[in-house]
Order: C-alpha cells, then sequence, then structure tokens
C-alpha cells in the first residue's frame, strides 16, 4: 500500500505539469527568446526563474551587507575578523 502511495505522491508532485496564466505578450517573449536559444519555452522559463531566483538572493544579500556597515556595533566586529582572515594570506606558501 505504501509504494502506491509513493507512486502516486511522485506521479502527481514530479511528473505532472503545472498550468499558469500569463499575458500573451510573455508568452509570445518566451516564444522568441526560446526560438533564438533552440529550446523549449517550459527551459526558458526555468532558466529565467533561476536568474530572478539569483537576483532576489543577491538583492537580499546586498541589503544585509548594507545593514551590516550600517550597524556601529557590528561592523567593528567584520572588519576585525577581516583582518584576522588577512593574516592567513600572509602564511608563507606559494600560490597554486
Amino acid at each position: 500500500m505504501i509504494g502506491v502511495a509513493v507512486h502516486t505522491f511522485v506521479h502527481y508532485y514530479v511528473h505532472m505539469p503545472q498550468t499558469i496564466r500569463i499575458a500573451p505578450s510573455v508568452h509570445a517573449t518566451l516564444a522568441t527568446l526560446a526560438k533564438a536559444t533552440h529550446t523549449t519555452i517550459a527551459e526558458t522559463v526555468s532558466r529565467a526563474v533561476g536568474v530572478y531566483q539569483r537576483e532576489v538572493f543577491l538583492r537580499g544579500l546586498a541589503d544585509d551587507f548594507a545593514a551590516l556597515r550600517a550597524s556601529s556595533e557590528q561592523w567593528p566586529g567584520e572588519q576585525a575578523e577581516r583582518e584576522a582572515w588577512d593574516q592567513t594570506i600572509a602564511d608563507g606558501l606559494e600560490n597554486e
């Protein structure tokens, strides 16, 4: 019985395509991009989502770093940690 439940779960969540509504202009842009890159629209959407995901991550990272720099309590500790790491460069070992 467990095998059937797992099969149903995998079939529904892994193999079933999902449908989303998009504007006709967006579909046209996706079709143009897919044709230009010799890929499918699905692959083009996947790539676009990956790029957007990285953009959101990096924007959050930049915001967090800006908050760290703005903190008069935390920024000196960050600077001290960087200085400690900089000492590892002077370890006498050749660059590989």
